[in-house]
């Protein structure tokens, strides 16, 4: 599968058609807590994470949110 993940070409190692965001975390081993996911642009909710799906040419966005002082 073809991705844009972070404004990056990706291509994933799965023969699935489409993808949940819980099995993108797996594949590429995300484990941050707080995590913002767009799809196509798209906000998702993180108890919607098991059930938000994207497909081959999707852009994705994971972006790790860091605080700090």
């Amino acid at each position: 599968m073809n991705i844009t993940l972070n404004n990056r070409e990706e291509t994933l190692d799965t023969n699935k058609e489409i993808l949940s965001i819980a099995e993108l975390f797996e594949l590429k081993k995300f484990s941050f807590k707080n995590l913002v996911v767009k799809i196509n642009g798209t906000l998702v909710k993180r108890d919607e994470y098991q059930s938000a799906y994207f497909k081959n040419g999707d852009k994705v966005d994971v972006i790790h949110m860091i605080s700090g002082g």
